[in-house]
């Protein structure tokens, strides 16, 4: 009898309407987000701290992915705003149609990497910060594309 009782509970676990991977998130440091055919991914923000916080003034670095989904309209990263400071976008900003576009510290993409992966631009976007920012918070980042519009946003900081 226990040993039937035991079976129907464990094989309670895997019905319903909702699988449990269903919504499992990947692994990774960053946030992610979906406009019309642009996804964002591993949005956060690269900062090396030595104290509580990283404090105004200081410049940390805007790392993300970005991915085109449309097959033949490629877009542009317009503008990207945030609450904590002023971000600089630098580099080819274009994402082509079924192509990415790779925000991150300069030296940080790999160029044989990068060579596998076409159609892709790079670029970088530093923040100029005007609040403190801390590990374990978010804060808001409004990207702005050519056609897709505009998303916001929250990223973390990561040491990565």
């Amino acid at each position: 009898m226990c040993v039937l009782i035991a079976a129907t509970a464990v094989s309670g676990c895997g019905t319903g309407q909702q699988s449990q991977t269903a919504t499992i998130e990947p692994a990774v440091n960053g946030s992610m987000a979906t406009l019309n055919n642009i996804a964002l991914r591993n949005i956060r923000i690269r900062a090396a701290r030595t104290g509580d916080a990283v404090r105004p003034g200081n410049t940390v670095d805007l790392a993300l992915v970005v991915t085109n989904q449309s097959p033949d309209i490629a877009d542009a990263l317009v503008a990207v705003t945030s609450e904590v400071g002023a971000v600089t976008v630098v580099g080819n900003t274009t994402v082509p149609a079924s192509g990415l576009l790779i925000v991150d510290s300069p030296g940080r993409v790999d160029a044989g990497a990068l060579a596998a992966v076409k159609p892709a631009n790079t670029a970088t976007a530093t923040l100029m910060l005007t609040k403190p920012i801390s590990s374990g918070l978010t804060y808001g980042f409004g990207f702005q594309f050519a056609h897709a519009g505009k998303i916001s946003v929250g990223a973390p900081v990561s040491a990565d």
